[in-house]
C-alpha cells in the first residue's frame, strides 16, 4: 500500500583540484633551501634607504675604476677602453712610446725658464723667454715629425685599416710622460717593434 519511496541520490564526490606543486599549498613549488638562502642574502642586501644605495653605487663604481685601471696598468685589452682597442691603436702607442719625444724635457726646461724670469735681470729674463719659446718650438716640430712618419708607417702596414682619428690619438699620448701614460708602455726607448700586431 505505501510505497517506499527512494531515498536522493547523494552526490558523487569531486576530486579535489591539484595545485602545482604541493597538494593545497601555496600554487607554486616550495623554495629549495639554497634558494631560500640567496634570497635572505639578497634581502639583506638591499638598500635600506636613498641613501645608502647611493653609498653602495659610488662604491661600486670606485670598485669597477679600480679594475679598469688595474686591467689597463697590465695590458688586459678586456678592460681598454674602446679608443685603445684594436691593432691599429696597439701599435700607434708601441710606436709613440719608444721614441723620446722632447715632451720628456718640457717640465724641466719650463720650470728654469720660470725660474730665471724671476730673477729681475733683464739678460736673464731675455734669456727665459728664449728658453720658453725653444720649448714651444721643439714640442711642435717634435709633433709634426711624429705625424708625418707614424702616417707613413699606418699605411704601409695597415692598408685596408681606416686611419681616421690615428694622429689625434698618437698625439695626445705623446703629450703625456711616459710614466703616466695609459694603457701602460709595453716596450722600452729604442726598442725594435714587431712586424706582425694581427696577434
Amino acid at each position: 500500500m505505501f510505497k517506499r519511496t527512494k531515498s536522493p541520490t547523494a552526490p558523487e564526490p569531486t576530486a579535489p583540484v591539484a595545485a602545482e606543486g604541493k597538494a593545497g599549498g601555496k600554487g607554486r613549488p616550495t623554495p629549495t633551501r639554497k634558494e631560500a638562502e640567496a634570497a635572505a642574502k639578497a634581502r639583506a642586501k638591499a638598500p635600506a634607504d636613498r641613501r645608502e644605495a647611493s653609498r653602495r653605487q659610488r662604491e661600486f663604481r670606485a670598485e669597477e675604476s679600480r679594475k679598469i685601471r688595474q686591467g689597463m696598468k697590465s695590458g688586459d685589452e678586456r678592460y681598454f677602453l674602446p679608443r685603445d682597442k684594436g691593432r691599429v691603436r696597439r701599435f700607434i702607442r708601441d710606436y709613440v712610446d719608444r721614441r723620446f719625444s722632447i715632451v720628456e724635457l718640457v717640465i724641466p726646461l719650463m720650470i728654469i725658464g720660470l725660474m730665471l724670469g724671476y730673477t729681475g735681470s733683464s739678460a736673464l729674463v731675455q734669456a727665459s723667454s728664449m728658453v720658453l719659446l725653444a720649448t714651444v718650438l721643439f714640442v711642435v716640430t717634435d709633433m709634426l715629425v711624429l705625424r708625418f712618419r707614424l702616417r707613413r708607417e699606418l699605411k704601409q702596414r695597415f692598408p685596408d685599416e681606416p686611419l681616421k682619428g690615428t694622429t689625434y690619438y698618437a698625439l695626445t699620448r705623446s703629450m703625456q710622460m711616459k710614466f703616466m701614460r695609459l694603457p701602460k708602455a709595453r716596450v722600452k726607448i729604442g726598442q725594435p717593434l714587431p712586424e706582425d700586431y694581427d696577434r
